[in-house]
């Protein structure tokens, strides 16, 4: 911890031990004179409680528009200065202080995301144009070159050769979810260069030949439902039915939207949806949670929930009769946060400055870095900056204000590729100096669609998205 936290730290623990000495002292004077009526009134004699507020520095001047130019920049240089070498595509992880951890595994899901986020850095003038598509040209030529099982492509590839690499011992062949949220970026390059020159139209041509070779029902194994892999060596052994409320909802959009593999509406229904089950009529700080979230009860699952699929679909006015998919956003977002103000374990610095639970890198008992899940129901002390920040869209004013949380502690959070991807103030301070993809994407993006709704507008004018959401019986903004 630095010297600053530590003073913070030192003062709230002088803070709440004078308290507690105090309340055992009026509990001993008031027993006392309930038993001699000559006996002081208990009133303490003690002086009041310091009043005076705590000396936390002050957050550097900076607006808001500049501190949100300074995120989005910072984060782009994951996907621009830290991507594989070889692919161009996102490294899954990214260790600062040890560049040659896992340099070349790349993640699928997260390429996606860092497609959407070379568009940014072209609109916000980080890179050029040309630079842009030069980098996304080898990007798709790797994945064009890739292994892909049945069109999908598998959570992780050896970004020096396109051959997959196991996320577990079963998980080797195709991932439909990480497939998914690529397709999601494949898109938004396709409607971007469409119209360009010769060669942006050539780009978007073959981003969105891609997405389109993807073999969605063939991951129904024949049944209303999707299923999340398919491995060359044990099938479909690993089984894993693809229903909500979590971050897979976009799989159902893409496979809708496809126009060669293209799945029946009874297959969201019944899979998806849960033929109506997917809602939840229960409340948490009398907010509705609209939504199931499974295993998460009563306060919403982790944060990225609702942002990984809305990246690129816009919940703005999104329903499919069953849930108001902005409605159930926001409402898990404002959750979150006030689950973090009402701070139930006492952690340190938690607040209305200080929140946000979601999947990311953790710490271990030990102190050593490890990978959690944090949400309400799976709260440790760790706070993650993406879940916030990537919650801008739903919750601007209270992201706005963990931002600037983020920025007054930017000597410990801030690295070279935006905010590091955890910390624990309960834990003086401890933090992973490290990145994560599918962490880093979703802030750059969420911030875009704040600002300009450019992914938003991009994914939603695509003709094959809204046939299949049409298909699907979706309402939603054009």
């Amino acid at each position: 911890m630095n010297g600053r936290n530590q003073q913070r730290h030192q003062k709230k623990i002088l803070q709440k031990t004078y308290v507690v000495l105090l309340g055992i002292l009026t509990v001993t004077v008031m027993a006392c004179s309930s038993s001699e009526p000559d006996a002081p009134t208990g009133e303490s004699e003690l002086p009041e409680t310091p009043t005076e507020p705590e000396t936390d520095p002050q957050v550097p001047e900076i607006s808001d528009e500049e501190l949100l130019d300074l995120t989005q920049q910072e984060t782009f240089k994951y996907f621009w200065d830290y991507a594989e070498a070889n692919s161009g595509a996102a490294r899954e992880r990214f260790h600062p202080n040890e560049p040659s951890n896992d340099p070349n595994t790349v993640s699928i899901g997260g390429t996606g995301f860092g497609l959407m986020a070379l568009l940014v850095g072209v609109e916000r003038g980080f890179i050029t144009r040309s630079e842009s598509v030069e980098r996304i040209e080898q990007v798709l030529n790797f994945l064009e070159s890739a292994d892909r099982f049945h069109g999908a492509w598998p959570h992780w590839l050896d970004g020096a050769n396109g051959t997959v690499r196991p996320f577990s011992e079963m998980d080797n062949g195709g991932d439909l979810v990480e497939t998914a949220f690529l397709a999601q970026g494949l898109i938004c390059i396709k409607e971007y260069f469409k119209n360009g020159n010769d060669a942006e139209k050539s780009l978007a041509d073959k981003a969105d030949a891609l997405w389109k070779g993807v073999e969605w029902n063939w991951y129904t194994q024949e049944q209303n439902s999707l299923y999340w892999h398919w491995s060359p060596n044990y099938g479909f052994d690993i089984n894993l039915e693809l229903k909500g409320y979590n971050e897979v909802m976009i799989t159902y959009v893409m496979a809708a939207a496809s126009p060669d593999f293209s799945i029946d509406k009874e297959v969201y229904t019944n899979g998806w949806a849960s033929n109506g089950s997917i809602t939840d009529a229960t409340s948490a700080y009398n907010i509705p949670l609209v939504v199931d979230h499974a295993g998460n009860s009563p306060k919403g699952g982790p944060l990225f929930f609702s942002h990984y699929s809305f990246l690129g679909l816009n919940p703005n006015n999104l329903s499919d009769g069953f849930v108001n998919y902005w409605d159930a956003a926001v409402n898990h977002s404002k959750i979150n946060y006030l689950y973090c103000v009402e701070n139930p374990k006492n952690y340190i610095d938690y607040g209305e400055n200080c929140w946000g639970l979601t999947a990311s890198y953790s710490r271990n008992t030990d102190g050593t870095l490890g990978y959690n899940a944090h949400s309400p129901s799976n709260d440790i002390g760790v706070v993650s900056p993406t879940a916030a920040i990537s919650s801008i869209p739903y919750t601007p004013e209270e992201s706005l204000k963990a931002l600037r949380y983020f920025y007054q502690n930017k000597d410990e959070l801030l690295g070279p590729a935006g905010f590091y991807d955890a910390f624990s103030p309960q834990n003086n301070f401890w933090v992973a100096e490290a990145y994560l993809a599918i962490d880093q994407g979703p802030e750059i993006v969420m911030i875009e669609n704040y600002r300009s709704g450019l992914l938003w507008n991009l994914f939603m004018q695509n003709e094959d998205v809204q046939n299949g959401l049409d298909k699907l019986g979706f309402t939603y903004e054009k």
